[in-house]
């Protein structure tokens, strides 16, 4: 398929050939195709684009991943299609963040296409692809997880994630850092820093600011208001959905 870059979707067509290339490779399922969908969906609501509130977040993010101890990106088939070379910059930016496979639709073949992904995009080590515990409480492949990973990690980055996980790190006192483009999902909802955009958007912010020279190294997590966070994609979305109406045009009356 050939695609022009001046057609006006062209990076979101390229995605969508991408995608469903990652999908008869196996990488991607066909649940994953439709949650990127839903996702689309969104991103068109937001204006494509990131807002000043999400970028904020990002920059909150990338703090939060500096003061851990034991920070960890989890990485999902999409994810990986998606964002492997955001993962590996922000995996060479700060050393110590471990990258962990993590999939609710597992098979051993889908395990290791994600963590050759993210190898040939430059992680050095990649955790998850042999579970060596499990999450309590969880009943579904994503309680397999890595002794050195997510199992004790203190801050957890979960772009494109479930809820019950999400949850379910909460529960473990873990602090959980989102990225999903729907403000209204039960993963936004549950994480302690949702951020609402894009994930090669939010994860390349993320990476920024991990490449910067931090002026002090935080000594612990900086506040942050979840609430507001999401009740300002919510803001965006209204005002851009008004603007739309207003230019909406009016129909003459019948004669």
């Amino acid at each position: 398929m050939r695609l022009s870059p001046r057609h006006p979707r062209y990076r979101s067509l390229t995605t969508r050939v991408g995608l469903a290339r990652a999908h008869r490779t196996g990488l991607v399922v066909a649940e994953g195709l439709i949650a990127h969908g839903r996702g689309e969906a969104f991103d068109y609501l937001l204006g494509e684009r990131t807002s000043p509130s999400a970028r904020r977040a990002e920059t909150a993010a990338a703090g939060w991943l500096r003061a851990a101890r034991r920070p960890v990106v989890s990485v999902n088939g999409n994810v990986a299609a998606l964002a492997a070379r955001e993962v590996a910059r922000i995996a060479r930016a700060l050393p110590r963040v471990a990258v962990e496979v993590n999939l609710f639709h597992r098979t051993p073949g889908r395990a290791r296409a994600v963590a050759g992904a993210l190898e040939r995009a430059g992680v050095q080590e990649v955790l998850g692809v042999r579970p060596t515990a499990r999450i309590a409480g969880l009943p579904s492949d994503r309680a397999r997880v890595d002794r050195r990973g997510i199992y004790v990690a203190d801050v957890c980055l979960v772009p494109l994630e479930d809820g019950d996980r999400a949850q379910a790190l909460r529960r473990r006192g873990q602090k959980v850092i989102s990225v999903d483009l729907n403000p209204l999902s039960r993963t936004s909802r549950t994480a302690d820093l949702p951020i609402v955009d894009e994930v090669r958007r939010a994860l390349g912010h993320i990476a920024d600011d991990l490449e910067r020279p931090a002026r002090r190294s935080p000594a612990r997590w900086a506040p942050f208001d979840a609430a507001r966070a999401l009740s300002d994609a919510l803001e965006t979305i209204d005002r851009r959905l008004n603007r739309a109406a207003a230019r909406r045009p009016t129909r003459r009356p019948r004669a």
